[in-house]
């Protein structure tokens, strides 16, 4: 074989650019009870919120959704859960 030259410190770099999530997943109840900054705070580190919804989706997101949109993360309702993304973290629905 010839000689194979690969810089893993730089791979690894653009690896860690690419996806901006943190790679960890809260799981939480999405109840009115956590202040709205929270939610947001989370999903600013890179984490996924996987709420249970339990009331009134658009009254308990009221307070949060529309800056996880300007963060350019994404939200998703499904069955009786939202999922909340950071930017970068794509939900795919392919499969539904």
């Amino acid at each position: 074989m010839g000689d194979f030259d690969l810089d893993l410190r730089a791979a690894e770099s653009e690896l860690e650019e690419e996806g901006k999530g943190s790679g960890e997943i809260v799981l939480g109840v999405l109840d009115g009870q956590t202040p709205p900054d929270e939610w947001v705070a989370a999903v600013k580190e890179g984490k996924t919120l996987f709420l249970a919804i339990e009331g009134d989706l658009n009254s308990l997101a009221a307070g949060f959704a529309r800056d996880i949109r300007d963060l350019e993360g994404e939200l998703m309702h499904f069955r009786d859960f939202l999922v909340v993304t950071p930017p970068g973290v794509g939900i795919n629905t392919e499969r539904l």
